[in-house]
């Protein structure tokens, strides 16, 4: 076989090896670095030595060295290898549609609840138990049990029937309600999810739950009382969705902190029943104040429904009519007569159905987007069918006549110094509103 030629550039770099290892050899770096190597290990091996007899060999024991040495369990090496590498297919399966994150490791209620009668069981707790604070809440509790069986409406408030009506109605003027100084309060730490004002003419009291699952209450003319009538329980351990102050009985305040029950008193058996309503989760629940049966939900799924409770079946269950939006339905409520029902959708949309069969629908625009920081607009009624009030994104409350079919003011002021995400009017005491913010501030409007 013919001897290949090289070309310049292989014979000038064969040329460069052979000089810089002439070079190296009359250097004696080799032999210099053999040397240094060695002096490294003598030093690592009476460092190690050291080390070991600080720690296993104090002054006060001696321990005999076994003869037999143990045989060393190694552990394997694992190499990675791609199913390319393998000669394999590749996995076609892909990642999941859903890019959420994984759900934290839950804590059962079981095992939450302890020996001693815990505020997180299923069962009527008293304020003593859920008390959180270390100051005493004796003048609240004995404020509460002094309205707690006065009726909500004279006699003088029956209609023909003889039946009560629990709405209040008259007209309002929208221009002399005003938030005071002194109506501004932080009853709570963290988010309000809901608001409720006790149902009594003579007291002004504002209920509010928040996401950490405290309870705040605000006595708001009581200026005396220790903390400036502000006082915190915690009954849930998680987000509290709704607040309830039953009507006949205000030392009996109901919470709930999700799901979708009923639970029947009048029953020996005090069973309740639980259907799958929605595909997503359901985010308010309301019934009509004519009809007790009627019941409306509205869900993230996109949709708020309107149920009849006596043609729920045990499975499968119907409804009598679907609202249907392009994104999550934050809220659906009756009016104070029950002929309407007010929506909030995160498409931007307020709506208002009415008629005999809610057939009859106008819808506004309204910016709804309020991030992932701050509580979601819930559209609220007023003290008649006429109003609906509204968050708003510029520190103010928007004010939606039904009349008028558009949003006719908004109730701004220098006091609210951040954004009002859920109302609830006083039921007795008409112009006045109670807003709450994701900070914890509960602020009153009065006319």
């Amino acid at each position: 076989m013919a001897t290949q030629r090289l070309t310049d550039y292989e014979r000038k770099r064969i040329e460069n090896i052979k000089r810089n290892e002439d070079l190296l050899a009359s250097l004696n770096i080799k032999s210099k670095l053999s040397d240094l190597s060695a002096s490294a290990k003598r030093h690592r091996s009476l460092d190690l030595s050291i080390i070991c007899i600080n720690i296993y060999m104090p002054e006060t024991k001696s321990y005999k060295v076994s003869p037999e040495k143990k045989a060393r369990s190694e552990t394997p090496i694992v190499i990675r290898r791609s199913l390319r590498t393998q000669g394999k297919a590749p996995d076609s399966a892909g990642l999941k549609d859903d890019f959420s994150e994984p759900p934290k490791k839950s804590t059962t209620l079981k095992s939450q609840i302890t020996t001693n009668k815990s505020p997180r069981e299923l069962v009527p707790i008293s304020m003593r138990d859920a008390n959180t604070c270390s100051e005493s809440d004796e003048t609240l509790v004995n404020t509460i049990l002094s309205v707690y069986k006065e009726p909500r409406l004279k006699d003088d408030d029956d209609d023909d029937d003889g039946d009560k009506k629990f709405r209040v109605r008259a007209s309002i003027d929208l221009g002399s309600m005003e938030l005071a100084p002194e109506n501004v309060a932080r009853v709570v730490p963290n988010r309000i999810l809901s608001v409720k004002f006790f149902p009594s003419a003579d007291l002004k009291m504002v209920v509010v739950g928040n996401k950490f699952g405290n309870l705040g209450f605000w006595n708001v003319d009581s200026e005396k009382e220790d903390g400036d009538g502000i006082y915190m329980y915690h009954p849930h351990p998680a987000p509290v969705s709704s607040i309830l102050i039953h009507p006949f009985s205000l030392n009996k305040i109901i919470t709930s902190c999700y799901g979708v029950s009923m639970l029947d008193e009048r029953s020996s058996s005090r069973s309740s029943f639980s259907w799958e309503l929605h595909d997503s989760r359901i985010n308010t629940i309301d019934f009509n104040s004519e009809n007790t049966n009627m019941m409306a939900t509205s869900s993230s799924d996109g949709t708020a429904c309107i149920w009849d409770l006596r043609k729920l079946g045990k499975s499968k269950p119907k409804s009598l009519m679907v609202i249907t939006r392009e994104r999550a339905v934050h809220s659906a409520y009756f009016s104070p007569s029950g002929s309407s029902l007010a929506t909030t959708s995160l498409d931007d949309k307020i709506g208002v159905l009415s008629g005999p069969n809610y057939e009859d629908e106008f819808i506004i625009n309204h910016n709804n987007q309020t991030g992932r920081w701050l509580s979601t607009f819930k559209g609220v009624w007023g003290w008649d069918d006429s109003y609906v009030f509204v968050g708003n994104m510029k520190r103010g409350v928007d004010v939606i006549s039904t009349e008028q079919k558009r949003l006719v003011t908004t109730m701004e002021s220098p006091h609210m110094t951040a954004i009002p995400c859920r109302f609830d009017p006083h039921p007795l005491n008409p112009g006045m509103l109670a807003g709450a913010t994701s900070g914890g501030q509960v602020y009153i409007w009065s006319s």
